[in-house]
Order: C-alpha cells, then structure tokens, then sequence
C-alpha cells in the first residue's frame, strides 16, 4: 500500500529534520506508542499498541533511519511483530523544502505492508487504516511546533430535538 502527501509546518526545515529523530517527538507522534528507545545512528526498539478492524496487538519493533541528509530528506523504516496478530512493516521517505512562508513544505511517500491476522482483515482496511495512522503521524508532528489546531465554533443550538430534527427542519 503507498500514499503520500505534503504539508505545511511552521517551523525550519533544520528544526523540523531534528524533531523526527528525536525519540520523545517520535513517541508523541505514533499513535499508540507506549516506549521508544534509542538514537538515530542506531535505530529506535519501539512497543507500540494499535487496534485495526478487530484485531488489538501490541508490536514491539525497530525503526531505523536512513539517507539522511540534514534538512533535506531522511527515510524512515519501521518494522514490528504483534504476536499472532501477525507483522507491520512501512517506510516513508520524507523530503523538507523551505516554504515562502519562513516554514517547511515537508513531503512524504508511504509504503506498508502487513502479514498474518492483519492481512486476513481486508486491503481497503488495512489501507484505510495505514492512511490514518501516516496522517496522524505527520497531523501531531505538525502540531509539535504550531500548537493544536483551533476549535471550531460550537454550533448554536437550534431548538431541535435531534439529528433527524435539525435535518428536517422540524422540532
């Protein structure tokens, strides 16, 4: 499965190149991440939990970086086992280009692939949720350096009892 995407995030290319090797950022980032330990020379030995369809495993793996080039591009891989739920493994090469804005257009193309369990429950799931997990990885980076995204406004309350009722327009 590949995807990929670009974002904008206000902060240097140089800054945002040290925030994803750093290993309390790489925690915050992946969702379900219970410990990530280790460097970027070395590589990082991650537990992460995730639930996918009906299948709750925790992983316990590795993530390495390479083609590391500061404030240029870096490729992430990580690679781990869930028990008998089976394996997940991905890539993702990243690319930082300063923005007219003082920022960073940061680009990323995503491969994953998964076996055991997991792969019984169906590509458009597991592609489905391969997308989300990349989003919410790069989503919380983001918000690493510019703060969460602002609330929207409340919507004033109608009057009406229900979904069905503000649908239709009735009480």
């Amino acid at each position: 499965m590949k995807l990929s995407d670009t974002r904008e995030i206000q902060a240097p290319p140089a800054a945002v190149y040290a925030a994803l090797l750093d290993p309390e950022v790489l925690k915050a980032c992946i969702g379900g991440a219970q410990e990530i330990t280790g460097d970027p020379a070395e590589g990082y030995h991650a537990t992460v939990v995730q639930k996918v369809g009906p299948v709750k495993a925790t992983f316990k793996g590795t993530v390495t970086m390479s083609d590391m080039v500061e404030a240029e591009r870096l490729t992430i891989v990580g690679e781990g086992k869930g028990g008998a739920a089976g394996f997940a493994k991905g890539s993702a090469d990243v690319t930082f280009k300063a923005s007219g804005s003082g920022g960073t257009e940061l680009s990323y193309e995503v491969d994953a692939k998964v076996g055991g369990k997991l792969a019984q429950l169906g590509s458009r799931l597991i592609d489905g949720f391969a997308k989300k997990m990349a989003d919410q990885f790069f989503a919380k980076l983001q918000e690493h350096f510019e703060g969460p995204p602002p609330q929207e406004e409340a919507v004033e309350d109608s009057g009406k009892t229900g979904w069905l009722g503000r649908l239709t327009g009735r009480e």
